[in-house]
This record gives C-alpha cells, sequence and structure tokens, in this order.
C-alpha cells in the first residue's frame, strides 16, 4: 500500500498486528494512577468508540494493559509503518491544497527528529500533545485528504469531530484543546480528563500543528540572552549563562547561547535526550562529572570562549556548588517544563532519573514532596548567586509560580510580587511585544532547501528596506533579525520541515509575506505556509509571561486571546486553535495561534493583509490600553498607516493626584 493510500484508508478495516515497544525511542513517564475501577471502563469504552465491535474483545485487554502500564491508552499498535515526517506539499493525497498543507505540518509535529515523544505523540513539553492517540491521529488525516474547500474540520482536544460545509474563506480547521470549565483546571482534573480520553494539553504550537522544532526557541531565547547581557552591560563574550532542561524545549537554550556568544551551561538529568541534543549539534560538549565541570568552566572563562556544556545531573547541584566554588554566573534561568511538575517535567535532586519515574507513578504524594523540596533548594542557591550580581529571570516556565507554591524564598518585600521578574517583564514585554514584535515564522511546503534559502534572502531584503526609515524606538529589533537572518543558514537551525522564523511587527509581516505571495505567483518558489509561535504579542493571554508586563489589573484576564482567535478566523486564517494551558501550565494560560497557506493567489494577498494586521495590532492595542508606553507608540503609528483602524487611547493620571 502506497503512502498515500494509508492516509485514506483511515483507520485500517483490518486491524495491523501490535507493535513491540521500542525501547530506544524516548518515551513520555508513566502517568500516575488516577482513574477509579468504574472511570478504567469509560476510558475503554471511549477508546474503543473507533473501532469496529468486531474487534472489542480483542482490544479491551490490549488497551487495559495500556492504561495500566502507562496511565493513558495510545493505541501503539495503530502507528503508521511510514516514516513520519514533513513530506514536499505534492506527496500528499487530497482535493485541497490547503488541507494537504495541514497534513504536512501535522507529520511535522510528530517527526522523531522533533517531536519529543513521538510514539505518545507528544511534541515538546512532556505533555504538548498533537493527539491523544493513533487511532485519531488517522482519522484526521483521512478526513484531511477528503476535505474540499468548501468544508472546516473540527478538532476537539486531538479528536475529529468531522467535516462540516462552509466556504472557501473560512478556516479549513478549527481546533481547540483542552477548553474545560475553569473550575476544572487543576493539574489532577487534566490527568483524569486525559486518562478518560476526552481532553489533551496541546501546549501551544503542538496541538496547533505549528511547531518548527527548536529553531522557534532558539530565536527566541537568543533574542532573550542578548538583551539579557544588555541588560546587565555585559558582553556576551566569555559570560557565563547557567540553566536547564534539554527536554521539553530540546537544545534550544545552548544554541542560543553559541549565537549569542557566551558559555552556557545547561543541565539535563536525562541521559538519553542529553545524549541525542548532542549528537544533533545543539551542544557542543557533554560532562557528568561536577569537578570537571568546574574545571572546564573556569577554562572557558579564562579564554572568553563561546562554548556550550550539556551537565548530566541535576541544576540544582550545579548552582550549589558554583557558589561553593565562587565561580559568577552573568545570567541564569530554567526552561525546566514545569508546567507540568508532578509529571516528568521537572525532577528532584539527590535522586536517579529512572529512581524518580519510579516514584512518580507509583507514589506521587512522595515525589511531589521531593520536587517541592528540591524547588526550596533551588531557588535557595540562586539567591546567593544573585546576591553576589547574578541576572536571574524566569523563562515563562512556571518556575517562579510553583517555587512559590514549594514555599521557598521567592516572593518580594511586598509579599505579593516575585523577586525575580519574568523575561517577559523584564525584556520581552517592553522591548518586543509592546512594540508589535514577535515570532512571526514560515514552512516552504515544498521541502526544497533553495526555496528556504530565496524566502530568509527576501525576508532579508524587506527588513533592510524597512530599517532605513524605521523609528529609532524599533531599530534594534529590526537589526538584531537582520543579523539572525543573514546567520540562518550558517546556523544550521533546520530540523524537519524547511522552516524559518524571525520577530517582525504588523508592517514586516505583511511585507514579508507579500513578498513571498508575489514569488509564489511568479514560479520562483512554492506553496509557503505562515504561522507563528503563541508566545507573541496578541495570540495569548498569561498573567506569569505573555501578559506579565500588563500592570492594569487584566492580566488575569483572557479576552485577548479568544478575540484575536475569532478575527483571525474571519479576516483569513486557514486553521485557528484555542488552547487552555501552554507553557506556564494547565488554567494558568489560555493561548490562540494559526496557520495562513501562501498560494500566490489575489484572494491570498487580501487575505494575508487584513489577518496579520490585527493579529498583531489586537494585542497592541490591549497592550496600549494597559498604559504601556510602547505599545500607545505601535498602536498610534498604526493608526497612523491605516485610516480605517481607530483605537481607544487611555489618559494617563498624574502620579500626585493618588497621593493619599
Amino acid at each position: 500500500m502506497t503512502f498515500q493510500e494509508q492516509i485514506q484508508q483511515g483507520i485500517p478495516a483490518i486491524l495491523p498486528q501490535p507493535k513491540p515497544y521500542e525501547a530506544n525511542i524516548n518515551h513520555a513517564p508513566k502517568r500516575k494512577e488516577i482513574l477509579s475501577a468504574d472511570e478504567k471502563k469509560l476510558a475503554l469504552r471511549n477508546a474503543l468508540r473507533y473501532f469496529d465491535p468486531k474487534y472489542h474483545a480483542e482490544l479491551v485487554p490490549e488497551f487495559l494493559e495500556e492504561l495500566e502500564t502507562y496511565g493513558r491508552i495510545y493505541m501503539y499498535r495503530l502507528r503508521p509503518d511510514y516514516e513520519m515526517r514533513a513530506r514536499p506539499i505534492q506527496e500528499y493525497p487530497g482535493k485541497s491544497e490547503q488541507a494537504k498543507a495541514i497534513m504536512l505540518m501535522i507529520q511535522n509535529n510528530l517527526d522523531y527528529a522533533v517531536a519529543q515523544h513521538p510514539h505518545e505523540l507528544i511534541t515538546y513539553g512532556g505533555n504538548g500533545a498533537v493527539f491523544q492517540n493513533w487511532a485519531q491521529y488517522l482519522l484526521t488525516m483521512q478526513y484531511l485528504s477528503e476535505m474540499t474547500d468548501e468544508q472546516t474540520l473540527t478538532m476537539y482536544s486531538g479528536h475529529p469531530m468531522g467535516l462540516f460545509p462552509s466556504h472557501k474563506e473560512a478556516p479549513r480547521v478549527v481546533v481547540t484543546n483542552g477548553m474545560v470549565i475553569p473550575n476544572y483546571s487543576q493539574p489532577d482534573d487534566w490527568e483524569r480528563m486525559n486518562a478518560l480520553g476526552v481532553s489533551q494539553y496541546g501546549q501551544m504550537t503542538a496541538g496547533s500543528y505549528m511547531y518548527i522544532g527548536p529553531q522557534g526557541i532558539v530565536h527566541g531565547t537568543t533574542i532573550t540572552v542578548l538583551n539579557g547581557f544588555r541588560k546587565i552591560k555585559r558582553n556576551p563574550k566569555g559570560g557565563l549563562f547557567v540553566t536547564s532542561g534539554l527536554g521539553g524545549m530540546s537544545g534550544a537554550q545552548p544554541k542560543a547561547g553559541n549565537i549569542a556568544g557566551c558559555i552556557t551551561v545547561c543541565a539535563e538529568v536525562n541521559s538519553k535526550i542529553t545524549h541525542i541534543r548532542h549528537s544533533q549539534g545543539w551542544i557542543n560538549e557533554v560532562i557528568e562529572d561536577l569537578d570537571k565541570l568546574v574545571q572546564r568552566v573556569a577554562l572557558a572563562k579564562a579564554n572568553n570562549e563561546t562554548v556550550s556544556i550539556a551537565y548530566l545531573g541535576n541544576v540544582v547541584d550545579v548552582w550549589e556548588r558554583f557558589d561553593e566554588e565562587n565561580i559568577h554566573i552573568d545570567l541564569g534561568s530554567d526552561q525546566t517544563s514545569l508546567h507540568n511538575p508532578w509529571a516528568g517535567g521537572y525532577y528532584p535532586v539527590g535522586i536517579s532519573f529512572e529512581e524518580a519515574n519510579e516514584m512518580m507513578a507509583n507514589n506521587p504524594d512522595l515525589f511531589k514532596e521531593k520536587v517541592q523540596e528540591t524547588l526550596r533548594r533551588h531557588t535557595a542557591a540562586i539567591n546567593k548567586h544573585t546576591a553576589k550580581g547574578t541576572y536571574f529571570f524566569d523563562y515563562g516556565n512556571a518556575f517562579l509560580l510553583e517555587a512559590s507554591r514549594a514555599g521557598a524564598d521567592i516572593m518580594a518585600e511586598n509579599k505579593i510580587d516575585f523577586r525575580y521578574p519574568s523575561y517577559v517583564q523584564d525584556i520581552m514585554g517592553p522591548m518586543c511585544f509592546d512594540y508589535g514584535f514577535g515570532p512571526f515564522r514560515w514552512v516552504c511546503a515544498s521541502g526544497n532547501p533553495e526555496d528556504l534559502l530565496k524566502t530568509d534572502n527576501m525576508a532579508c531584503a524587506v527588513l533592510e528596506e524597512m530599517a532605513k526609515t524605521a523609528p529609532i524606538e524599533i531599530q534594534q529589533q529590526m537589526q538584531d533579525n537582520i543579523q539572525w537572518i543573514k546567520g540562518a543558514q550558517e546556523n544550521k537551525l533546520v530540523v524537519g520541515s524547511q522552516a524559518r522564523i524571525l520577530y517582525a511587527d504588523a508592517e514586516g509581516r505583511v511585507k514579508i509575506a507579500e513578498a513571498f505571495n508575489q514569488a509564489i505567483a511568479k514560479g520562483e518558489i512554492g506553496t509557503v505556509v505562515l504561522g507563528r509561535d503563541h508566545h507573541d504579542v496578541s495570540g495569548t493571554d498569561s498573567p506569569y509571561r505573555e501578559t506579565s508586563n500588563i500592570y492594569d489589573g487584566s492580566r488575569f484576564t483572557a479576552d485577548m486571546a479568544i478575540q484575536n482567535v475569532i478575527g483571525d478566523s474571519f479576516r483569513g486564517a486557514t486553521w485557528v486553535s484555542i488552547h487552555n494551558g501552554g507553557g506556564v501550565g494547565w488554567g494558568e494560560v489560555i493561548n490562540g495561534g494559526f496557520g495562513m497557506v501562501l498560494d500566490g493567489s489575489k484572494e491570498a494577498s487580501k487575505r494575508l493583509e487584513s489577518m496579520l494586521f490585527w493579529d498583531v495590532n489586537n494585542g497592541i492595542s490591549r497592550r496600549s490600553w494597559a498604559r504601556n508606553e510602547g505599545a500607545v507608540f505601535a498602536i498610534k503609528r498604526a493608526m497612523a498607516t491605516q485610516p480605517l483602524l481607530k483605537v481607544t487611547l487611555p489618559n494617563v493620571v498624574a502620579d500626585e493626584l493618588l497621593d493619599f
């Protein structure tokens, strides 16, 4: 059976043979036991809905074993035999070019070189799922292969509810993930609903089919590290950046450190993933001994090296040992998956990786106790370094939030705020998001590296032309991204699809996209898929990350993210997604994303201008209303260029009038 035929058949009429568990694959940890006996029966009923009743007797014991062994029903038997990767768009079967592009993006999210736990359909973050099980994947791909441009596929937390009549200007797919009733957003609620097969954690770009491998987070981390060093007025050369986490967000941090030009030490407890990142070239060296690490860092500092070092072990040991040795850390952060602290996102110190995984599944209360104890030690060690001048920032992974919940010494003197800022509060918010700069990305659906090189050159030319007349307020952002795009090919950032990311404002996104669309029309390049990370100007309401620099009391509201997705839907997005959860945890954030297919048509040109302008300026207007100075500047500039835009501006009250 050909690849196209396998896609078109969906769930096979004849069940394939069970597949062996492949130990060499990086698998998700076992989820904790949470379902009652009756709920396990319900989970089985839910899973068996996908299959003809004649197979139920055969599948019941198999699915029950999966549920009891792994805590979930993944339906491993249904994993396709074909290689999971983003193919050139013409290789996909179907009636709609837009649907074919979405199939390409889904397969990229599950590519073994891209996905964190590919057999469990988890792209990143420990629990950022594309689907809950393999039946959902097969059925979704079948629907996409049948879809016309007069239909829309609705996705309910990984489940393809079905194809519905719509029209050409409607989104081809509408995705929701984890959109539960607000009072049911505790971690155990997710564990239970996910085990039942009725909801999933889509993270951000995992469940919205827009992940482009580690490149996306590499770019954001590079910008963050560069601006972090600027903030402390220090040249990155010879400077030391200490952090942790190579799994959920891959090798992004050490790669970004190399691009920024500093010394990076990134700790990771998982040996398998550490060596994978090293083999992929995202890390220069792996060290397993603290004494050797101390010596190596001292040498790197003495020689002003640019080097990335993975320490195979717990980051708490690094912070504590560097304090004892009086090794100065310039920048410090953490990028473990602390939004998922009780299910493999963060590991306790003093316990082996294997022992911790066993404790997590079989003694979750003790595991939680050990994690919180580690968070208290972690924070205490960081506090010692910041007292010596280290600049520490939360990298949006819920480190500050979970440390506070663990009783760590993490609160500011007012007992309301945290002792340390979120990187959005200090860096990305005021320097980028307020001015409309965020993670614009594109994928060359031809799969041709030459197309990517051409789009790189087009984007660079657009940015260089814009920089000639850009106001001083955004010159730094422009130059950082021009430098990034010029070095993109050299830094070998592509993993999976032929994709690129840069930070651009609405004007930049529209002009770059239009340049692509014109090139497609001329036959110079193939189809291009536009998108962005949800971690952007207006896609996400997250009080401890994306909207942490909103100070008018509205940072806990989610109007912006909902308006963003609704507005994108009728302004021309090819697919849209809205999720509960993301990098900071279930119940802590609402985030929305989109995908847009450019095919060289006049209709695509109209759609990209309308949608991209809204997608950015929705967020700038909200940030402006919160009285953020950069956003007020940016929205006034937008209104000057677009006469149909009229935004309510804030009046600022003099401080002395409120001095009572």
